[in-house]
């Protein structure tokens, strides 16, 4: 129910910011249509720049890049299992500050949440195994790790 509510409230702002960001790359589903153009989960109407004072951010964002406004604020939400869980998520870069991003409630689930504080570019990355660790009853496993990243750019 949480992730269904979660997704229809942000399919809303999205229609209603019409805004977007530029696609990093590789993986992920692009809802741009193939124009290289990506809109994560934002509220607020679009700065000049196209930055935004508000998104959120899943898995499906990966490789993307995302504008905020300085002072704007940013929460993501990886959805993983408990036998392919994300680790948490680092922030490389001096434009964002971790803030307080709640309660995990699934396990396996992998939360942030930060404030732009100044401009300037940070890199948020997770990972998790492609695949389960194996069990006692001889399951097979793989070694692949699903990485996920997203480049945040702050502006004034």
């Amino acid at each position: 129910m949480r992730r269904t509510t979660t997704l229809a409230l942000a399919a809303a702002a999205l229609l209603l910011a019409g805004c977007g960001s530029q696609s990093g790359g590789d993986g992920g589903d692009d809802t741009g249509g193939g124009s290289g153009k990506v809109s994560p989960s934002a509220s607020g109407s679009p700065s000049s720049g196209g930055c935004v004072p508000h998104a959120e951010l899943t898995a499906a964002d990966n490789g993307h890049t995302l504008c905020l406004t300085e002072g704007g604020e940013l929460r993501l939400t990886l959805d993983g299992t408990k036998d392919r869980p994300w680790k948490p998520v680092s922030a490389s870069g001096p434009a964002l500050e971790a803030i307080n991003s709640g309660f995990v409630i699934q396990p396996g689930d992998a939360t942030a949440a930060y404030r732009a504080k100044a401009a300037g570019t940070t890199k948020l990355t997770s990972s998790r195994p492609m695949c389960p660790e194996p069990t006692a009853s001889g399951q097979v496993s793989c070694k692949g790790v699903e990485e996920w990243a997203v480049t945040v750019t702050v502006r004034r």
